[in-house]
């Protein structure tokens, strides 16, 4: 139980957050129709994207860093509570059936744990041993990549876990909507994207959420597009985890090389569902086993693969 002199504390700090504030545009939102609802919602949905892209620098850096970590076999771990939590859950779990990345390479972690991705469990943020109970319990160690994600920069189970990976020596970075100058935390990278009031006062599940899945996409598909999981700009590294996947990569196949559905069923089968390998068996006229060996060459890179049969 926080005491009186902790509470009044938290009450000041919240006071004085970004996202926290009334936003001037939409004081009169509940007298509102639901056009004007929309169109107010909207408005400042559009000042997100401008945010973004006056951060596009570190996202850069950290892109490089993901990259590399994945390279030596480190895994990037989301760490957050609430609506922040969920964003990094959403995010690690869409990368493996994207990506044909396993499940272990980009993780989500929630405080609460998995109920509260479901059901808010919003006294569950407030511990920082919990935070760095939970970095301690997947055992990180560098390369791992601890991310955390809190829109007011302050949650304790966020600041637990990265204090807890910088003490292990892992590199850190943390997404928040608040700008710099309100985070009291050392993280090796901060991008921050103040995106100011929200459209209503302290739903940070609004601009603020849509801030940080932007940052995470950027993040992610950026570090496995350095993996050479994207060809042109399709992703051809994608698991068959379903019919539709399935069906995506005949298509893909079809797109590249111009052969019916029959044969790109056919190389997708002999290549036991990997999409690149199948690929290069289709623009190079390949077998499996010189498919893969060319892919091996060249770190799974599908264009470098096809370059290199020009020499």
């Amino acid at each position: 139980m926080k005491s009186k002199a902790d509470k009044r504390k938290l009450f000041n700090q919240l006071k004085k957050l970004s996202t926290e504030g009334r936003n001037q545009e939409t004081m009169e939102i509940d007298l509102a129709s639901s056009r004007e609802i929309a169109r107010l919602i909207n408005s400042e949905d559009q000042k997100v994207a401008l945010q973004v892209e006056k951060r596009l620098d570190i996202i850069a850096e950290v892109i490089d860093l993901a990259s590399d970590a994945f390279q030596l076999g480190g895994r990037l771990l989301y760490f957050g509570a609430g609506t922040s939590g969920r964003l990094g859950v959403l995010d690690a779990a869409e990368c493996p059936p994207t990506f044909g990345v396993s499940q272990e390479k980009v993780q989500g972690f929630i405080a609460g744990g998995k109920d509260a991705m479901f059901v808010a469990q919003e006294g569950a943020e407030d511990s920082e041993e919990i935070g760095a109970k939970a970095v301690d319990e997947v055992k990180s160690a560098p390369p791992d990549i601890i991310c955390g994600i809190a829109a007011s920069g302050r949650t304790p189970y966020v600041h637990g876990a990265i204090k807890e990976a910088g003490k292990r020596g892992c590199k850190t970075i943390l997404v928040t909507t608040v700008p710099a100058e309100q985070i009291d935390l050392e993280v090796d990278y901060l991008i921050d994207v103040p995106v100011g009031p929200e459209v209503i006062m302290g739903s940070t599940r609004m601009k603020s959420g849509t801030a940080q899945k932007m940052v995470l996409n950027m993040i992610t598909t950026g570090a496995m597009i350095r993996q050479g999981k994207i060809y042109e700009n399709v992703m051809v590294d994608l698991m068959l985890s379903n019919q539709k996947l399935a069906e995506r990569a005949k298509r893909i196949l079809m797109i590249f090389s111009e052969i019916d559905y029959e044969k790109a069923e056919k190389l997708l089968l002999s290549a036991e569902g990997h999409v690149k390998t199948a690929l290069l068996m289709a623009l190079g006229d390949l077998n499996v086993d010189e498919s893969r060996k060319l892919l091996t060459e060249h770190n799974g890179f599908v264009r470098k693969a096809l370059l290199s049969l020009e020499k």
